[in-house]
């Protein structure tokens, strides 16, 4: 089983910058496709981006507007979220997710089986 850990949020003025980190444990070799979601206060969980680990390609939301890239450390079996040019509108729990299930395809439409705990943060303007 995977397990994901999520770190690297926090309080943060508008126009700032931050990178989530998401460190994956145990049976890592079995995960296929890696998103970034997160939700913000009141409203439903979003997918923001996703990267499938065997082959690289990446997906992102279409909200993202090139503020966000969605990138991985296979050596420290880490996913990476960069976000830059924040705005008030990014303040939620970001959540990393991981299917453990053999795909090709990866978006964040597909159904995740493995979730982390989140890490919120915050953008004050």
């Amino acid at each position: 089983q995977v397990q994901l850990v999520e770190s690297g949020g926090g309080s943060v003025q508008a126009g700032g910058s931050l990178r989530l980190s998401c460190a994956a444990s145990g049976d890592t070799a079995s995960s296929y496709c890696m998103a970034w979601f997160r939700q913000a206060p009141g409203k439903a969980r979003e997918g923001v981006a996703s990267m499938h680990t065997r082959i690289g390609s990446e997906y992102y939301a279409d909200f993202v507007k090139g503020r966000f890239t969605i990138s991985q450390d296979k050596a420290k079996n880490t996913l990476y979220l960069q976000i830059h040019n924040l705005k008030a509108e990014d303040t939620a729990v970001y959540y990393c997710a991981a299917d453990t299930r053999f795909r090709v395809e990866c978006s964040t439409t597909i159904p995740f089986n493995v979730w982390g705990q989140g890490t919120r943060v915050t953008v004050s303007s």
